[in-house]
């Protein structure tokens, strides 16, 4: 079948949709946390062994994405490896982590922004678990989500076009943190405390647990394959590049924050980066800096999870397993236009639970990631089994144990989030999770009614071809 998308991305624009979503903004609210927690030392390792996860799942990936450079990623690996049952619930999942990163995004916004002006002025329309929700934090949440909205209606390129601007000002004031830790006469380092081994026992996990959340992204570039007008086997080659860098990335920061601030320091900032980068330059300007930075990251990674979601959802649409309407394009455009509308009215949703919401997404959203993770690289191994003469203009060498490491390593991950664990979901996420899956579900048992699971068969090969 022909592809009714326009293939307009090039090298650069996929790097930056995966790499500036996998960047994002969570360094610059999280990294204290993470410190805190396990130590420089627990935190670092905690990102170098999960993101070897990662680059594991990400190597299957790139293999499959390259032999199947279809929109919906997840969705045509798992089908074809694993049948249309396992396509469903990994496609489901991995919509629910996208969904879940734009609803973050909006909540997120104008927590961001009342760092640099005076928000949250008089009495609060609600309170979430004590946390005050005003008007102009949904105001600005709102405003957001209709932007970003927008923005993908005009088509990906147009998205592509603002993920490169906001992507190149974030590596700046990146940088500018990070080589100014080393280089700084103003930082007084604290060697014991930075490397010391106490909290890396306690802590490791509850770090590890979080990183799917801040790796997603990689994956949005097999979303948009059908969108991306390169060699097959260079997508694969980028989508690797993107995951070693921002492993890169994340350990360079928590290194950079962990010897510029001292333990009483991380533990009055709200923002570690951000006084980390004045404490370094001097300057109430350093820090307004980095907390734009903060505001380039929302937007870098709302934009490359808005594109993953709506390519998700369209893909379900188009194969029967949501209703046909959701495959509908832009006849111009060629955007998904109900998959944007359903994409931006949840983020205008979040909203309302105010800034409790942002952890509960992270959390219930990292659950989805690692499911569809391991459904992508049981359907990777599955095809090497199954199709070993399939051609991969990318290939993965040793690619069946690859495949076995990327599925046990996944499995781990996803059983750090069950009750029992330190990072177990609390209630108010599983019932997250819980209510998606039972909305799949109904959409899914009612396509199965008015389309036939045959039917649903028929769109998934005429879709493969």
């Amino acid at each position: 079948m022909s592809s009714k998308f326009n293939r307009v991305l090039g090298k650069w624009d996929i790097f930056t949709l995966s790499f500036g979503a996998m960047i994002g903004w969570g360094w610059v609210v999280l990294t204290s946390e993470w410190i805190l927690k396990a130590g420089v030392l627990g935190a670092i390792l905690a990102f170098i062994i999960g993101g070897f996860v990662v680059v594991l799942v990400g190597l299957t990936y790139s293999e499959l994405t390259s032999a199947m450079p279809k929109v919906g990623g997840e969705h045509v690996f798992s089908y074809r490896g694993l049948g249309l049952d396992a396509s469903f619930f990994c496609t489901w999942f991995i919509i629910l982590g996208y969904v879940s990163v734009c609803a973050f995004e909006a909540v997120a916004l104008p927590v961001v922004l009342g760092n640099i002006l005076p928000l949250s002025q008089g009495e609060p329309l609600w309170s979430i678990q004590g946390n005050p929700i005003y008007w102009d934090w949904l105001l600005i949440g709102t405003i957001g989500a209709i932007l970003i909205g927008t923005i993908n209606f005009f088509g990906v390129k147009s998205a592509a076009f603002i993920q490169t601007i906001f992507t190149l000002f974030i590596l700046g004031a990146g940088l500018m943190l990070i080589f100014g830790s080393f280089f700084s006469p103003n930082v007084a380092r604290t060697s014991i405390e930075v490397w010391s081994t106490e909290k890396v026992s306690t802590g490791l996990l509850t770090v590890i647990v979080m990183i799917p959340f801040m790796f997603v992204g990689f994956d949005v570039i097999p979303q948009a394959a059908e969108e991306i007008n390169l060699p097959f086997k260079q997508i694969g080659k980028i989508l690797i590049l993107s995951v070693i860098l921002a492993i890169v990335w994340y350990t360079a920061i928590i290194y950079s924050v962990g010897t510029t601030l001292s333990t009483s320091e991380l533990e009055a900032s709200s923002l570690a980066p951000t006084d980390a980068m004045q404490k370094i330059y001097k300057g109430v300007w350093a820090k307004n800096l980095l907390i734009l930075a903060g505001l380039a990251g929302i937007i870098t990674s709302w934009n490359s999870f808005f594109v993953g979601a709506t390519r998700a959802i369209y893909a379900m649409g188009y194969s029967g397993m949501l209703p046909e309407a959701f495959a509908v394009l832009h006849p111009k455009y060629k955007s998904p236009v109900i998959a944007i509308l359903f994409v931006t009215l949840t983020s205008i949703l979040a909203t309302l639970f105010g800034k409790e919401a942002m952890s509960w997404l992270v959390n219930a959203g990292g659950l989805g990631i690692v499911t569809s993770w391991t459904l992508v690289a049981l359907s990777f191994y599955q095809l090497r089994k199954k199709e070993p003469l399939m051609p991969r203009p990318f290939k993965v060498p040793f690619g069946k144990w690859v495949g076995i490491l990327a599925f046990v390593s996944s499995l781990g991950l996803f059983y750090l989030y069950l009750p029992g664990n330190p990072s177990a979901l609390n209630g108010i996420e599983w019932t997250i999770v819980a209510c998606w899956l039972l909305i799949g579900l109904f959409f899914y048992l009612w396509a199965s009614r008015v389309y036939t699971r045959k039917g649903m068969r028929d769109k998934m090969d005429d879709h493969l071809e």
